[in-house]
């Protein structure tokens, strides 16, 4: 009984997740494009050190 209540909950958890990314694509997409340039700058900063070894 406990396992079918989980997958139940797992089941509506992954329906809620993509209503939500269908309802706010375009906030989605203007966050990811946000972020790219930060995770460029991380991205750099993880080269620097390893270059640093």
């Amino acid at each position: 009984m406990g396992k079918i209540i989980k997958i139940l909950a797992g089941v509506v958890l992954v329906a809620l997740g993509a209503g939500t990314i269908y309802l706010w694509w375009g906030e989605l997409l203007l966050l990811i494009k946000g972020s790219i340039g930060l995770l460029l700058i991380l991205a750099g900063l993880v080269a620097f050190a390893l270059a640093m070894d």
